[in-house]
């Protein structure tokens, strides 16, 4: 019996049909997609952000690299105080892995540094100092690593002009702590091979792109007031299997808002809620786009319109690993679905309003260079054959000689059979059965099965077989006939990997010329991608379109809501909040424990917050006006790490506000004092508000909610127009206290903290006291002990004496009553007396 094998591991897989003549191929599935998704994951996992900067006559340079995207982004020269706030702030967004900066610096830059690598406790990681020889910053060496950088984005045909041209469009080489600080990095990310550390030297870091950002017109908001108005919230993962991955996110702004399809459309929402801005013009276009999708008629293209943008996937990726030739098979299929989902988007973009600048902007850049990579890759790669062998592989028709090829390996098997049985005619008759199999980088062999005769090695030789190994009882030997084939049919499996190689080495270069229209495709379909997640929440929440007015120093909020409030509460009593002018810009508000107080004061920060990234907001009606900054002190975030004490912690909250607040600022303190003693507590509220009230018209505007109510009885504050008395309604119902949750004019006459100490489940005996000692303070009466209580202490005391009195033994020797008397008796007669 003779038999043929063809082992490449697998049996060749038939070449899969061609382009359809008109338009695209529609994508296969794509098996293992979880897996890719998750890759995606781990990759954002491991981003790290690497900045340098630099600081020279009271200004900014900074520029940093993110291996999520393999972007440098970079803030042109930026004026900033000696106290570095503008630093710090970028270091707070970016939280980047390591900072490199000069090692020629004065003398508050060290002094920052020298105060950053004290913070242990920083979350996530304490960024690493890397202090670099001042000559690597130097502003003609550092020009010259810009221009001869090798960068993915730009093709290698380009001539060196035009490429000084190109990257003068995109660098700003007139600003020169900017240009210098981008040299440090480059000079910095060569040293450390930042994502090639075993990658070959002569491969360098891959550079996808430049991209400028700026913190100009960005409202001030501290992490303090991230995470007492639940912005972000993470949690930690419930999974087993992914605790170590990190966090997840919890009940949050945020966590409602975000419902983006793809990976980056996330991280630009995340990106917004970080850098809140007052640039009008870039709100209203986000406001427009959304208004747009909530009207009933365009209902359905939202919905096509995200359907499309979840096929967005992480192009960076792939262009980083086709910058480093480590495409995977699965690349191709998951590029070309993104790009062939951006021409959809296109094509919706060019039917909808031109007026609207996001439209106009995806109708005009997504341009025939993405239908060019599309048909590129739809008439090249054969996605079922890459996918089945686990590399690249082309359809038919594309390559003359590789066709031809993969016809002769596709013919093997049964021109091997008929090479088999003449082989077999020619060996001894004792061997029952032979095949002849094909084995990639050794080539045809001829095996037979090992007889029961065949013990030794010696007993392997065959007259006219060259023994070659032995596997699984099978002998394998080289014949004048496998010999030939090798000859005339060659390593068929290894030449066409080479050859299909060589190919996709082709189709990448292709690729990452366009590199430059990919990443913009990125950047404008996650930002369609936000505006329909805000659109979607707004629909689904009845949010409403803010107005923003310059002119108006303050908010005008009218019936708002609290927006995670009202997703968990039966019924939620909306209010109204106004704070401009010379009018009420200080708000005290009183009344009883969980009446409601400080969802008040969140829900006026939440709202505020939510029209300064650009969301409808849950109100009927908002009118934002200039607004700089959010400061809170609502809620103390306590750590061990700190060092600080709980009342430490809040008076470092307060002295932020006090030292930072402008006329245009927003500050919201609830309950602060009562880490301390009353007194104490009372007269540093008392002086925090006289010092606001004395600004005058420059005064910030304070929401601030207390349970301090001798504030008003010992009229602590001097009057004026400036200062207004809220309080949160209640009806008092025999002895139940009834919450109206409204808010009105008005100062509390009582804490009512007997009522709610009786919802937490004190006893009567307790509550009764408590108010009757209360009363007592209140009307300036001595406190007296409770009788009966009295009376019990004293029984009890009497019989401990009587006990020890029986104890005794009168007939001990050894005994000495005045001893007795003066250790015994007196000590409890004075306890009973």
């Amino acid at each position: 019996m003779a038999s043929v094998g063809v082992i490449p591991g697998r049996t060749p897989q038939s070449p899969g049909p061609g382009a359809a003549s008109a338009g695209f191929p529609s994508p296969a599935p794509v098996p293992g997609r979880g897996e890719t998704e998750a890759e995606e994951e781990n990759e954002q996992e491991l981003a790290e952000t690497h900045l340098c900067v630099l600081w020279a006559s009271g200004h900014l340079g900074i520029a940093y690299y993110d291996t999520s995207d393999s972007t440098i982004h970079f803030m042109p020269d930026a004026p900033d105080q000696e106290s570095l706030r503008l630093l710090q702030r970028v270091l707070d967004e970016i939280n980047p892995r390591s900072i490199v900066t000069s090692a020629k610096q004065d003398e508050n830059m060290t002094r920052f540094l020298g105060k950053l690598a004290s913070q242990e406790h920083r979350e996530p990681k304490r960024p690493e100092i890397v202090f670099l020889p001042s000559v690597d910053f130097g502003l003609e060496i550092s020009k010259q690593r810009l221009l001869s950088g090798n960068y993915a984005f730009i093709p290698d045909s380009t001539t060196a002009t035009e490429k000084i041209l190109f990257l003068s469009s995109i660098i700003p080489f007139d600003c020169v702590l900017t240009v210098r600080a981008l040299g440090g990095l480059l000079k910095f990310l060569g040293r450390r091979r930042i994502g090639i550390e075993l990658e070959d030297y002569n491969v360098s870091v891959p550079i996808l792109g430049f991209k400028k950002f700026v913190l100009t017109h960005l409202v001030s908001i501290d992490q303090d007031t991230y995470s007492v108005l639940q912005i972000f919230k993470s949690e930690s993962h419930p999974s087993v299997y992914k605790v170590a991955s990190g966090l997840k996110e919890g009940l949050s702004l945020f966590g409602i808002l975000n419902r983006c399809r793809c990976k980056w459309g996330e991280k630009l929402l995340r990106l917004w809620f970080t850098r809140p801005t007052q640039d009008l013009g870039e709100l209203n276009s986000r406001l427009d786009v959304i208004q747009f999708f909530l009207l009933p008629q365009n209902l359905d293209i939202a919905q096509m319109l995200h359907r499309l943008l979840s096929h967005i996937k992480n192009v960076p990726l792939i262009l980083k690993r086709m910058k480093l030739s480590h495409t995977k098979a699965s690349d191709w299929q998951v590029l070309y679905k993104t790009v062939y989902s951006a021409l959809g988007l296109r094509d919706a973009c060019r039917s909808l309003p031109q007026s609207i600048q996001l439209f106009q902007d995806i109708a005009q850049e997504f341009s025939d260079d993405l239908h060019h990579i599309a048909s590129l890759i739809g008439k090249v790669v054969d996605f079922e054959g890459s996918l089945a062998e686990n590399r690249f592989t082309v359809l038919p028709n594309i390559d003359p000689d590789i066709d031809e090829k993969k016809r002769r390996l596709m013919g093997l098997p049964s021109f091997l059979t008929e090479v088999a049985r003449k082989e077999l005619e020619n060996l001894d008759s004792r061997i029952p059965s032979c095949s002849v199999i094909y084995i990639p980088l050794i080539g045809f062999l001829l095996s037979i099965p090992r007889l029961p005769s065949m013990a030794e090695a010696s007993d392997f030789e065959i007259e006219g077989l060259d023994f070659m190994f032995l596997s699984e009882e099978k002998l394998h030997y080289r014949s004048a006939r496998t010999k030939e084939l090798d000859v005339l049919l060659g390593d068929l499996h290894c030449d066409i990997r080479d050859q299909e190689t060589l190919l996709m080495y082709q189709l990448q270069c292709q690729v990452l010329a366009r590199a430059s229209v990919l990443t913009r495709v990125l950047d404008l379909a996650s930002r369609l991608d936000v505006l329909l997640a805000l659109a979607s929440a707004a629909r689904d929440y009845g949010y409403s379109r803010p107005r923003y007015s310059p002119q108006l120093l303050g908010v005008r909020i009218q019936n708002g809501r609290h927006p995670l409030m009202e997703l968990c509460a039966r019924t939620f009593v909306p209010n109204s909040a106004e704070c401009g002018g010379d009018r009420g810009r200080v708000k005290v508000i009183t009344g009883p424990n969980s009446s409601g107080k400080s969802i008040y004061l969140k829900q006026v920060g939440l709202i505020t917050f939510m029209a300064l990234v650009g969301s409808f907001v849950p109100a009927e009606e908002a009118e934002i006006g200039a607004v700089d900054a959010i400061f809170t002190r609502i809620h103390s975030c306590e750590s061990i790490s700190l060092g600080l004490s709980t009342f430490m912690i809040d008076l470092n909250q307060v002295a932020k506000a006090v030292n930072n607040a402008t006329k245009q600022s927003l500050v919201l303190i609830d309950e602060f004092g009562k880490g301390t003693n009353t007194v104490d507590g009372l007269a540093l509220l008392a002086a925090v508000l006289r010092h606001w009230l004395a600004l005058g018209p420059v005064c910030p505007h304070i929401f601030v909610a207390t349970n301090f109510l001798s504030l008003v009885q010992l009229q602590l504050l001097p009057q004026g127009p400036l200062l207004q008395y809220l309080t949160m309604e209640t009806c008092e119902d025999g002895d139940d206290l009834v919450f109206f949750y409204q808010v009105c004019e008005g100062i509390a006459k009582a804490s009512h903290a007997s009522h709610t100490a009786a919802q937490a489940g004190l006893p009567d005996q307790l509550l009764t006291r408590g108010k009757e000692v209360s009363d007592l303070i209140r009307s300036g009466k001595p406190i007296k002990p409770v009788r009966e209580l009295l009376k019990e202490k004293q029984m009890e005391n009497c019989q401990t004496l009587v006990d020890k009195f029986l104890k005794l033994d009168l007939e001990d020797p050894d005994l000495d009553l005045d001893l007795f008397m003066s250790q015994e008796v007196l000590p409890a007669a004075s306890a009973i007396l």
